[in-house]
């Protein structure tokens, strides 16, 4: 019975393995964008959904009107999602100083009304009032480069996208926790980068993400996926896919990067993890379904396997050859994703977190199916 089950989590595993490799060759074959010097012209609205964020929202404030694209070009509009804390002073401190800076207030325009997806609705209802023709979305706990909305506009002159994804990464902040993240997001946005560039998959964070704005009233803005708390970024990405298939993009730049802060607690993070994953069973889209099954399917056979290994004669040894394949693998893509974001450091601790990440990751895809959550104060089921 036990060689059975190693025979299966080894082919398994050889699947996943070969599907990593895939991954990695796209990824080395896509170029990093730079600007081309065109004169600016994109008019965007930077929608930030802030909830509680009064620690943060003051540098992503800061760093979005540090931006070398014009004033005039740009408008950034901050809704607050029912916050309780001093959010909405600090937005009104700098609106002394940016007229381009505008606020609202979600309980206002919801008027009481229970939702179980109020990011969607914050995101939608600031869209109605917004007075570019491209909006872009990030989160209250980021900050952006000089260059970030530069960039953007060059890549939408260029290369006339309808969608656009870009890369995120968390700050490093020296815990354990911290770099335990680090390594996890970096081979996610590798993953992302490699899928959304060959137009496999449709992947993106909402810390940076480009749509045009009659595009997503085309494509019926959050319609069917509003009940949804979590996918405002990849349920919206692969609406837009379905009616334009060949116009998605992935901006590919260092200048591009935005930074976002790692969650400070295991049950912050786990919590994080879990609302990612419960949206796992609504995509649509085919091609990412059956690499999510293989990942939790092939890290719950190794879970169950270093288990089996108490009990089994060399069943440690067996777990010990699966995970030096599962890590060597991985780290062909690590790499490349690593020397990007200029994390390579990080990577000497990627096969000491290994039995860690695949504990979490049954964890999260489990609860994220069956469990719930707390987010922002909420809980979601």
């Amino acid at each position: 019975m036990y060689q059975v089950f190693f025979v299966i989590t080894l082919v398994l595993l050889l699947v996943y393995c070969l599907l990593i490799w895939i991954y990695r060759r796209w990824l080395l074959r896509l170029p990093e964008f730079s600007s081309t010097g065109q004169e600016a012209r994109t008019r965007f609205s930077v929608i930030i959904p802030a909830r509680n964020e009064e620690d943060h929202i003051g540098n992503c404030l800061r760093s979005l009107f540090a931006q070398s694209y014009p004033a005039g070009l740009f408008e950034v509009i901050v809704i607050n999602d029912h916050s309780t804390d001093r959010t909405e002073a600090v937005v009104h401190s700098f609106q002394q100083q940016h007229h381009n800076l505008r606020l609202l207030n979600l309980h206002e325009l919801l008027n009481g009304k229970q939702l179980n997806a109020y990011k969607k609705k914050a995101i939608e209802l600031a869209i109605a009032q917004s007075s570019g023709s491209w909006i872009v979305t990030t989160d209250a706990d980021c900050t952006v480069q000089p260059e970030w909305l530069l960039l953007y506009d060059s890549y939408i002159q260029e290369k006339d996208p309808v969608f656009v994804a870009a890369p995120v990464m968390f700050r490093h902040t020296g815990t354990f926790l911290s770099a335990f993240q680090l390594l996890d997001f970096i081979s996610l946005q590798g993953i992302t980068a490699a899928a959304v560039s060959a137009g496999y998959h449709s992947m993106c964070n909402g810390a940076n993400i480009a749509y045009r704005k009659d595009v997503f009233d085309k494509v019926g803005q959050f319609r069917g996926i509003d009940q949804i708390a979590s996918g405002d970024d990849m349920l919206l990405m692969h609406k837009i896919k379905q009616a334009y298939p060949e116009r998605l993009g992935y901006l590919f730049s260092k200048k591009a990067i935005v930074t976002t802060e790692p969650m400070y607690d295991w049950k912050s993070f786990l919590n994080q993890r879990i609302r990612w994953a419960s949206k796992a069973d609504k995509y649509q889209d085919r091609s990412i379904f059956p690499v999510l099954a293989l990942v939790l399917a092939v890290n719950a056979l190794l879970l169950l396997l270093l288990l089996w290994g108490f009990f089994e004669e060399g069943g440690w040894m067996n777990w010990l050859i699966l995970i030096a394949l599962k890590t060597l693998v991985e780290l062909s893509l690590m790499i490349p994703a690593a020397r990007f974001y200029r994390r390579g450091a990080i990577l000497v601790w990627f096969p000491l977190m290994q039995p860690f990440h695949i504990l979490y990751t049954v964890m999260a895809g489990w609860l994220g199916k069956f469990g719930r959550y707390q987010w922002k104060g909420r809980t979601v089921n």
